[in-house]
């Protein structure tokens, strides 16, 4: 055998480990076969969530957790998780868990979630992309002996500082606003009055939702339609940096989606998403220093 033939035989992107350790057979077919199965599961868990998630407020908070955890993740792949482990903290796939030394155990589950393939050409001459399934695990799932660090409370003066951090619209404290509301966008001027002397939980909700107006302020905004979307990007953003979110209540706006169809709602989903990312990339260029000064003046109190 010529000494460079053993290196000519491959597997697939995304073959189970132990087709690639060489514990088990490859059949082309079957496996082919067996990933467009999980793609239709897939497209299929999506579309049936997002249509639960437009008659539930119960849902719509329960997606909102999941996307508050996990920032990166699509819209898509958050449906995802959300119908098969809401409960995940912390996910890798297979290989990544290994690379820390840790194991997934045995007769776990993956979650089946989708990553961006090869580009296509469509009919019509546009430029698409396939998506492959891919499986993660959360931490519980694997041997990871997790310990329970304190919550850390973050201190308001730092969080509002972070919220305020390089705003796309003037922000201006004023003693009083119509209706007694917190905050309020006015998109003609660009600018959110912030009304004075509230706490720093109150002030903080108020005015990441109107900084979320802020972000969704683009040609064709219209207030009344971006009310639902603010609200829920505020409550990520509150989720996220440990801020109060008993006052959030979600029952009345499944009204707000029983007219739109699957691909409207993840449009809606994803201009959530973006708003709290984007204000939420302004706050780490804060908070991240500050968290590791934080963890060096730690280290050196031991």
């Amino acid at each position: 055998m010529n000494n460079l033939d053993d290196i000519l035989t491959t597997t697939p992107k995304g073959a189970p480990d132990e087709i690639k350790n060489g514990t088990s057979s490859y059949d082309k077919a079957s496996w082919a076969e067996q990933k467009q199965q999980e793609r239709t599961q897939a497209y299929q868990m999506i579309d049936e969530t997002a249509q639960k998630i437009a008659t539930d407020g119960a849902m719509l908070k329960n997606y909102l957790d999941v996307q508050s955890q996990f920032d990166r993740y699509s819209v898509a792949n958050t449906l995802l998780i959300l119908t098969q482990k809401p409960e995940a903290t912390k996910l890798a796939d297979f290989n990544a868990w290994k690379e820390k030394e840790v194991f997934v155990k045995k007769g776990e589950t993956g979650i089946i979630i989708l990553e961006p393939g090869d580009e296509y050409t469509r009919d019509d001459g546009s430029i698409g992309v396939s998506y492959n399934t891919k499986k993660i695990f959360d931490v519980a799932q694997t041997n990871y002996k997790q310990t329970t660090n304190p919550e850390i409370k973050k201190d308001d003066r730092l969080l509002l500082k972070a919220l305020m951090n390089n705003p796309p619209v003037a922000i201006n404290g004023i003693d009083q606003l119509p209706g007694n509301v917190g905050a309020s966008y006015n998109a003609e001027t660009k600018e959110i009055q912030v009304r004075k002397g509230m706490t720093g939980t109150d002030t903080f909700r108020a005015l990441s939702q109107e900084l979320s107006h802020a972000e969704m302020d683009k040609p064709g905004y219209n207030r009344n339609n971006c009310v639902l979307q603010a609200y829920c990007a505020s409550y990520i953003l509150c989720k996220r940096n440990g801020v109060d979110v008993s006052s959030f209540s979600f029952d009345q706006f499944p009204s707000y989606y029983k007219d739109m169809n699957v691909k409207e709602i993840r449009s809606d989903l994803s201009k959530i998403r973006d708003a709290a990312n984007a204000i939420s990339s302004r706050m780490a260029k804060i908070l991240e220093p500050q968290k590791s000064q934080n963890k060096s003046k730690d280290e050196q109190s031991r």
